[in-house]
């Protein structure tokens, strides 16, 4: 997330931090090369100058230059003007009287469809009754698609202008959407409408009767974060003509420089709610501008990690990886059980970025690597036996062959994939020593063991 933006502020406090310091040229270069950070990353000009006075006001007037750790005080000034442009946290408006309905609006290719199932499968995570309405009639593979999403997450979809009523209006869809769900008990409807290559009246007049004829509870426009300033002018005409309630950032996870995202809510006025941090539908983010500030700035984010996990892994299954954890003797397979929690909560990418001070070694880390080396790792554990996962000290050479040729790796991959996890062995132990600092410098060092 928004790497080429971290990579330049790392640079820029790695100089800070070199001196002992602080002058008010010192602030005054750092902030020069902030300023074309930011600019480069695609953030727009006029905000980034009201930016870099407030982060220039508040270091000097702070006396950032007599503080004893001068470099740590103007990062936490640049973390904290950075969250307040970001914005903070607001929840969806789910409160009112069923059926809640939630429209989501946006141009053709910003991934409203598979936004759709996403915020689908996080209201139904909290216990609500989802109905998904596709209301894009243009575009029969979007309601096809909605209907593949519906059905993989086991929540119901509108059977959109099926052969008995193939001529429905957006209007009539909703309509008729709205008394299946008093007749079903569904709490909330998700629309997802129709997009454009490009704002048109058309397009727009058809939202603005879809708002006038039923008030969505929740206007949100989902807007493809690549796009940088694009997907924000975009945003702005939404809001001007349909006043939306919030934004949805999808691909953050594809953005290396996050214009969008550091412009969007101070051009609109309006909260990014959530954000697309994948191609799964569970990759999706409740949007915390603090969070996201101290990512961008090499800082992690161990609390939506936590989340994750929570959301990802029952009880049952976290005191199962506890006691693989503790005991005595760590087997292959433990750490095959561990590995699968690894997917669940997401890609290795996505989980070490959240780890604090992972920034300084992500320049030796490969997660394509590391991703395509987890894979090899599996079919490695797959072809062995219950009994050689319980005691990998009976893998003789025989053993190993026959490994290697049920996973089509070549012997030396399984010899490899031994000591790698002899040394995982080692690292857990240290677990049951380490309450707090151990275990994330431990989880860094698997992450370099597992991508060399």
């Amino acid at each position: 997330m928004f790497d080429n933006l971290s990579s330049k502020l790392e640079k820029v406090f790695k100089h800070l931090r070199g001196f002992g310091k602080l002058s008010e040229k010192n602030i005054e270069d750092a902030l020069k090369d902030v300023r074309l950070s930011l600019l480069e990353a695609d953030v727009n000009y006029i905000i980034v100058k009201e930016f870099i006075e407030n982060v220039k006001n508040k270091a000097i007037g702070e006396k950032v230059m007599d503080s004893l750790t001068p470099s740590q005080q103007m990062i936490k000034i640049i973390r904290d003007e950075m969250a307040a442009l970001l914005g903070e946290s607001e929840p969806l408006n789910i409160k009112a009287k069923p059926p809640v309905i939630i429209m989501l609006a946006g141009l053709q290719g910003s991934g409203k469809t598979t936004t759709a199932g996403k915020l689908a499968l996080y209201l139904s995570r909290i216990k609500r009754s989802v109905y998904l309405v596709p209301a894009d009639i243009y575009r029969p593979a979007a309601i096809l698609q909605l209907k593949k999403i519906g059905a993989s997450i086991n929540i119901p979809v509108y059977d959109t202008r099926n052969e008995a009523n193939p001529d429905e209006k957006p209007a009539e869809i909703v309509k008729n959407a709205i008394n299946i769900s008093e007749k079903n008990a569904y709490d909330t409807i998700i629309i997802d409408t129709a997009g454009r290559l490009e704002i048109d009246e058309p397009l727009m007049n058809e939202l603005k009767e879809l708002k006038n004829k039923f008030a969505p509870n929740e206007i949100l426009f989902v807007a493809d974060s690549m796009l940088g300033q694009s997907a924000v002018n975009v945003a702005k005409k939404f809001n001007d003509m349909l006043g939306i309630t919030g934004v949805i950032l999808t691909k953050v996870d594809g953005d290396s420089r996050g214009g969008a995202a550091l412009s969007i809510k101070k051009t609109i006025n309006k909260p990014i709610k959530f954000i697309g941090t994948g191609e799964k539908l569970s990759d999706f983010e409740i949007f915390h501008g603090d969070r996201v500030a101290e990512r961008i700035l090499g800082m992690g984010d161990v609390l939506s990690l936590i989340e994750k996990a929570q959301e990802s892994i029952d009880e049952k299954t976290a005191k199962s990886l506890e006691a693989s954890i503790t005991k005595k003797d760590f087997t292959i397979k433990d750490f095959a059980d561990q590995l699968g929690m690894v997917s669940k909560i997401g890609g290795v990418a996505q989980i070490a970025s959240m780890i604090p001070g992972f920034s300084k070694i992500k320049d030796k880390f490969n997660p394509e690597a590391a991703e395509k080396e987890l894979v090899k790792i599996k079919a490695i554990i797959n072809s062995m036996t219950e009994k050689e996962r319980k005691n990998p000290d009976i893998l003789n050479g025989g053993r190993r062959k026959r490994i290697a040729l049920g996973s089509g790796v070549t012997v030396n991959d399984v010899n490899i994939f031994i000591n790698k996890f002899e040394e995982v062995k080692k690292m857990m132990k240290s677990f049951k020593k380490n309450k707090f600092g151990g275990p994330l410098k431990n989880i860094k060092n698997m992450f370099n063991n597992i991508n060399q």
